[in-house]
């Protein structure tokens, strides 16, 4: 399956495809000896993802194979319904799921489309939570990034809330340190 890594403001992301189905987007790629594909990523993709990081666009419409359990994909249609700039908590989803909000964090992490399938406005009930099987550092930092990004979030925090200097600051130097 062809992969490739693309410049963005939280980072390089790896983007894997198959024909024009988007297979995954990792926020946290491998580096050096990773094979990039051979062949251009589908336009498609490239386009929505340069729409989200330059203007916000949550508007994604990419055909998308998300491979898991039929509950990760009970709780992955459910993230795909929160609104750009709404969070829900893992106790609302497994409320609504019938299930346990461990449970949701779970299938959060196995998610593997981050950002088209927004597992990042799923929070704690007191705070940010994880994201991607991180509780603190570089990708808890992306998750900070990518609600604020999404213009939402009520308080924003100095440069010295973020954990990892590799990331780029949010315009107007806004990260929220906590909801």
């Amino acid at each position: 399956m062809p992969q490739t890594l693309i410049e963005t403001p939280i980072g390089p992301i790896g983007i894997r495809w198959d024909g024009e189905t988007l297979i995954g987007v990792d926020l946290d790629p491998p580096g050096a000896g990773v094979e990039m594909a051979s062949e251009t990523m589908p336009p498609a993709i490239g386009l929505q993802l340069a729409a989200y990081f330059e203007k916000g666009s949550t508007g994604f419409d990419l055909p998308v194979v998300l491979d898991g359990t039929d509950f990760q994909q009970r709780v992955w249609a459910e993230l795909s319904r929160i609104p750009s700039g709404e969070t829900r908590t893992y106790g609302e989803i497994a409320r609504q799921l019938g299930s346990a909000p461990r449970a949701v964090g779970q299938a959060c992490r196995a998610n593997p489309c981050p950002i088209v399938v927004p597992c990042h406005r799923v929070v704690a009930v007191d705070g940010l939570g994880g994201f991607s099987g991180d509780t603190s550092g570089r990708k808890l930092a992306v998750k900070r990034w990518l609600l604020s990004h999404e213009a939402r979030q009520p308080r924003p925090c100095s440069r010295d809330a973020f954990e990892s200097g590799s990331l780029p600051e949010y315009p107007g130097g806004l990260i929220p340190d906590a909801l």
